[in-house]
């Protein structure tokens, strides 16, 4: 019997969620504004990168609790997650490069382009919520075994 923790899985979409909101309401229109924004932009980047890594983790709990494999890399989570049509092909196109924009986050921080930055968060915001419904999408269907009164929602 395949045991999918459904709930925390619950409480890391819903931690997206509560950043990118936030995220939402303190982004500025404009690039110059952005860059004047001081420790509220670094806020920005800071909840970017952890909800990036709550996507990550995702992938990673479904890939382990539905035994997919071993991988190699987190890479190999990602393909595993749409070669079993849990994601899409282009989901998983979208969480690869929000993996590197991670990654350019955590590791290059005081070296960030906010330039290209402003423009990868503002046009990239879009990309958590299309993981959720896809994520939602996979444990309405898939998951026989819930108890019924399990609200997803």
């Amino acid at each position: 019997m395949i045991v999918l923790r459904i709930d925390i899985i619950k409480n890391k979409l819903k931690v997206i969620e509560e950043n990118i909101e936030l995220v939402k309401e303190y982004l500025p229109k404009n690039i110059q504004e952005f860059k004047a924004l001081g420790l509220v932009k670094d806020g920005i980047y800071k909840r970017i990168e952890a909800s990036i890594q709550e996507v990550i983790n995702i992938c990673s709990i479904i890939n382990s609790d539905l035994k997919l494999g071993i991988p190699s890399n987190r890479d190999d989570i990602i393909v595993a997650l749409m070669d079993t049509n849990i994601i899409s092909k282009k989901m998983t196109e979208k969480i690869k490069q929000l993996k590197g924009f991670r990654n350019f986050l955590v590791h290059r921080y005081g070296n960030i382009n906010d330039e290209i930055a402003f423009e990868d968060i503002k046009n990239g915001l879009s990309d958590f919520a299309l993981f959720r419904e896809e994520i939602f999408k996979f444990l309405k269907t898939s998951i026989t075994n819930r108890n019924p009164s399990d609200s997803l929602l």
